[in-house]
């Protein structure tokens, strides 16, 4: 399960791995990576396992699995092809959350005093290969609490290293910024984007551009976007199906969504007012006519 767990909250406390697995919080005893390349990342336990993680509250910077011997320490290079590491992989190139699981340890000030805590929903910002202390190649993911996601009181305040450089103003001096700032309930109504749908559309084209037939390679995989042809929101109202959906490179969507990009009756792609060739298709993959129909009207110039 990806997301929340039913009838969990954020700050609940488990007195063992046994009950938060009972719980659906991280299903695994022993392994600290709930998930596969295919299915994404559940859920991640911090708990002071690995000598090079750093705990920020909310944000968390978490050594990949494997390579390490019985006493801890890491005697092998670590790799992407490790199912828990794939998974954050997943994770990262789909934009998925992940659920993080902290233990008691005496290395973070964010660690629970006793057993362990759920502490809500991450996502991985990036990840990288780096020297770790032991000397052997380690993969490390950075994560980062979602907006609004509470962090629980810290035994000693510890914050991230300050970033290099400066915002240039033009006037000579950094920005003072404000120590106080003013603080703004806002409600924000959200479409919910089905993201099991766009992930569909990607499987079938196997993360190659519709439109440019580009497949972006990264370490442990490969990226594309899900891209809504008629638009979600209103005043379009487009349906969240795979009917609706294209699977494009980034440059591709961006196109798309802004007009630069638009296609015919019979899938010929338009950039520009010049005829492109056809957009690529997949035997299992209809497209909604009605919703081409509508993005090309969107558009129009005339």
């Amino acid at each position: 399960m990806i997301g929340e767990v039913p009838n969990t909250e954020v700050g609940q406390e488990f007195v063992s791995r046994r009950l938060a697995h009972e719980a659906g919080v991280h299903r695994p005893l022993q392994a600290g990576i709930c998930g596969t390349k295919v299915s994404a990342a559940e859920s991640i336990v911090v708990s002071g396992g690995y000598k090079d993680d750093e705990d920020y509250g909310d944000v968390i910077i978490y050594t990949g699995h494997g390579g390490r011997d019985s006493s801890g320490n890491q005697v092998s290079d670590q790799s992407l092809d490790d199912s828990g590491n794939a998974a954050l992989v997943t994770s990262y190139l789909e934009g998925l959350p992940v659920r993080v699981l902290r233990g008691a340890h005496s290395g973070s000030p964010w660690a629970p005093t006793r057993g362990y805590r759920y502490d809500g929903l991450f996502r991985v910002t990036n990840y990288g290969r780096k020297l770790g202390i032991d000397g052997f190649l380690i993969w490390q993911f950075r994560m980062e609490a979602y907006d609004g996601t509470p962090l629980p009181e810290p035994t000693q305040q510890e914050t991230l290293p300050a970033a290099r450089g400066s915002v240039d103003t033009g006037s000579g001096q950094s920005p003072s910024g404000n120590e106080s700032p003013e603080r703004v309930t806002t409600t924000v109504q959200r479409i919910v984007r089905n993201s099991a749908v766009k992930r569909q559309v990607k499987t079938w084209h196997d993360n190659r551009c519709q439109i440019c037939h580009m497949r972006i390679e990264v370490p442990g995989g490969s990226y594309s976007e899900g891209a809504h042809i008629q638009a979600l929101g209103s005043p379009h109202n487009g349906p969240d199906t795979t009917s609706n959906v294209l699977c494009l490179c980034p440059n591709c969507h961006v196109m798309l969504d802004a007009g630069a990009i638009v296609i015919s009756n019979d899938l010929t792609v338009i950039l520009g007012g010049v005829e492109q060739g056809a957009l690529s298709t997949h035997p299992r993959h209809v497209i909604d006519m009605d919703c081409v129909r509508q993005h090309r009207e969107r558009w129009r110039q005339d």
